[in-house]
């Protein structure tokens, strides 16, 4: 079974999919359709939401949920890869290719691809020279930089 909810988030609406006992979507940008769940896939979307919340306020840096993105093994591999960058870091794509024994062009295409963003925090990963380029949010790359610049702890920022 799925079930989803959205609520609003500095950076638009956000909103979550769960099925069955994992987190398998974020999307931004637009209201999603709500869809009832079970009483536990409630409480995990209920528990999403709490946790993303707590990252917008400035009060959590982590989220701890139970994540099934749908993809292939390759990008499962760079999701996990991203998934281990810490709060308020960068990696290049490059740097993860090769640690991949990739190319960053792929690492590129895992992350476009990622499902669950800002949990899975793709926002983390920049170009050469530390260049900005995509990101899924509604604003894109700005809203990646808005990222960055709130978990490096840059005042004047519209959350936190």
């Amino acid at each position: 079974m799925t079930a989803r909810r959205s609520q609003p988030s500095p950076l638009g609406m956000l909103s979550v999919t769960v099925e069955q006992d994992a987190l398998t979507q974020v999307s931004w940008g637009r209201e999603e359709p709500d869809l009832a769940g079970t009483p536990a896939e409630e409480a995990l979307l209920q528990e999403a939401l709490d946790q993303t919340s707590a990252y917008f306020s400035g009060r959590g840096r982590d989220f701890d949920l139970p994540l099934k993105p749908a993809g292939s093994a390759f990008q499962k591999r760079v999701w996990e890869a991203i998934s281990a960058i810490p709060y308020g870091d960068c990696r290049r794509y490059g740097d993860l290719a090769a640690d991949l024994g990739s190319v960053a062009r792929a690492v590129g295409g895992a992350c476009g691809a990622n499902p669950i963003p800002l949990i899975i925090p793709c926002h983390r990963v920049v170009g050469g020279g530390d260049r900005l380029v995509g990101f899924s949010a509604e604003g894109g790359v700005a809203d990646k930089r808005l990222l960055l610049d709130f978990e490096r702890g840059q005042p004047g920022l519209p959350f936190g």
